[in-house]
């Protein structure tokens, strides 16, 4: 496997290049190139199997790549993990958290782990559990928690070191309505104060909504990329994004549900 063509582009909050994984006989990552502009809100979409997981996590560190790069801000991940990890803040989907330990407690392990001075970690999770709108559940086990405080917790934990980049995998997923607006509205307001987000979703009008930039990932290919309004071409993102991926089914064969109603 020779080194990429294209050089990383150092002004990018994310810079990928030629990402592979295997998995036995699967290849889950195809030599992804990815640049995801700083400042920018990012979603990468894509059917279950896709690559995006897999993606992610070889763009934060926590699965090393087969071959391929990530610089997060114009440091290589891999081979300066001490100055690149530090500017991250990652929510993978399914984190098994402390649940044992109440949502301070929580707060104050991450902060801790992040090298943080305990003055500082006090101050930031508190402004953190009254941002979230977890205050009154601060002395809470985790474990107590609904799927949406857990998510907002969680989250909590990947910002308390202030990164300038956050990586999301399903951030809304088992979210209810309420809590992922709370979300949507703190990292919007953490794009608009100069941060990155980037955040995997299946949820297509979401994405539409809430990025300004987009990746359409299938078969462990990026299939497009660009801002939403480019990518989408006029069209709804989830039409643009059935076009690349393919897949759409003729409902043919069902006519029995339409008399189903008419039935005695």
């Amino acid at each position: 496997m020779t080194h990429p063509a294209v050089p990383p582009d150092t002004t990018a909050a994310l810079s990928l290049r030629g990402l592979w994984k295997r998995f036995g006989q699967k290849i889950a990552v195809a030599g992804i190139d990815l640049d995801v502009p700083a400042g920018s809100f990012y979603g990468l979409v894509g059917p279950n199997g896709a690559g995006k997981t897999t993606a992610l996590s070889m763009a934060t560190g926590l699965l090393r790549p087969d071959f391929g790069t990530a610089h997060v801000l114009g440091v290589d991940l891999w081979a300066e993990p001490d100055r690149a990890k530090p500017l991250l803040g990652v929510l993978p989907d399914g984190l098994r958290l402390f649940d044992r330990l109440t949502g301070a407690q929580l707060l104050t392990y991450a902060g801790l782990l992040r090298g943080l001075d305990r003055d500082t970690v006090a101050r930031r999770s508190e402004d953190l559990l009254a941002a979230m709108d977890l205050t009154a559940d601060r002395d809470t086990l985790v474990v107590d928690y609904s799927a949406g405080m857990t998510k907002k917790i969680a989250l909590a934990g990947a910002m308390i070191h202030a990164p300038r980049v956050l990586v999301l995998d399903e951030p809304f997923e088992a979210v209810d309505p309420v809590s992922a607006a709370n979300i949507r509205d703190i990292l919007r307001r953490y794009a608009d104060d100069g941060g990155t987000v980037v955040v995997s979703s299946h949820v297509m009008d979401l994405v539409q909504r809430m990025c300004t930039h987009v990746a359409v990932i299938a078969g462990g290919h990026v299939l497009d990329t660009g801002t939403v309004d480019a990518v989408r071409g006029g069209q709804s993102l989830e039409d643009r994004f059935v076009d690349l991926v393919g897949g759409r089914k003729e409902s043919g064969g069902l006519e029995w549900l339409r008399t189903s109603s008419d039935s005695s």
